[in-house]
């Protein structure tokens, strides 16, 4: 990676060993080597074509949330995805939000309840981008992200900019095609489908799924759901079956309130997630054989973890 290079494209805008524990919802991770702002998509764009022309590793930061960064901080470029405009589009039975793929999800959704339409009120606590959710089919209470896409901008490597609607997106259970391809495109911006809808009704839901967020999922630091849930089951349901709520590892703890949430008590090392993490799953295989799956991503250099 040459640093002459980055500094001649990006000049201000690079920063170095710029520390991302505190852009993360865990709370913990070493520094990124470089580090830039995207503010729109079109910035966005740039930056990511220009770092593929080079062949100079990166990767897109949004809210931090289902993500474990390494205590060895992440070598490469680090891109943090502040593409936030937000616009809807009243057309009737066509309505839409468009945004772009660093907006909070929840901003997003309420932006529309409040405007009186309906089919996003599931959003409204999801801790995430619009980007991550797309990219992971982010979902809640019944409804995903594969319910409510219309149509997805993205930068492909090797096709360049490209508009994909939801069946293009191969969605399943957590996953999408741009998901099952790491590193081969960049998401810009989405359209999400809402309708009118009764605003008092739709402030029930929101409230009503609030309150179920409050009293089923902990406060504190934690990278979201640790775990995918087994067909036909629940994570959570798993591990406090086994009696692990409250494990400790380092600064980690099971949550005591929903067992697939791990939270950082305020010392943690992203090692303490990892090593509670796999002891986790090792104790999941051994007493009942099925080997949870995770569904964050490890970002940076685990060599030493493995």
């Amino acid at each position: 990676m040459d640093e002459k290079v980055l500094l001649k494209r990006f000049a201000q805008r690079l920063k170095k060993d710029v520390p991302l524990a505190n852009l993360t919802t865990a709370k913990v991770g070493g520094a990124a080597r470089y580090f830039l702002n995207a503010v729109n998509a079109a910035q966005l764009a740039e930056d990511v074509a220009f770092l593929w022309a080079e062949e100079i590793p990166f990767f897109i930061l949004g809210s931090g949330s289902n993500i474990l960064v390494s205590d060895a901080g992440v070598d490469c470029v680090v891109i943090h995805n502040k593409a936030n405009h937000i616009h809807l589009v009243e057309k009737g039975d066509s309505s839409y939000v468009q945004a772009e793929s660093g907006a909070i999800l929840i901003t997003a959704a309420r932006q529309a309840a409040l405007r009186g339409y309906t089919g996003l009120e599931w959003a409204t606590t999801i801790p995430g981008t619009v980007g991550g959710a797309v990219y992971g089919n982010a979902g809640a209470y019944g409804a995903s992200m594969q319910q409510h896409l219309l149509l997805v901008d993205i930068l492909h490597r090797g096709k360049g900019c490209l508009s994909l609607n939801t069946e293009q997106m191969g969605y399943s259970y957590r996953s999408s095609a741009l998901k099952r391809e790491p590193g081969m495109a960049v998401i810009l911006s989405a359209r999400l489908a809402i309708k009118k809808g009764d605003k008092e009704r739709i402030k029930e839901l929101i409230n009503e799924f609030s309150a179920r967020r409050k009293q089923t999922q902990p406060p504190g630091p934690c990278i979201g759901s640790t775990f995918k849930n087994p067909a036909g089951d629940s994570a959570g349901r798993i591990i406090d079956s086994l009696g692990l709520k409250g494990t400790r590892v380092g600064g980690v703890q099971v949550s005591p309130v929903h067992a697939n949430f791990f939270v950082n008590e305020g010392s943690a090392s992203a090692r303490d997630y990892y090593d509670l993490i796999h002891l986790v799953q090792r104790i999941v295989e051994e007493k009942t054989g099925i080997k949870l799956e995770p569904e964050f991503e490890l970002i940076g250099d685990w060599k030493e973890q493995a």
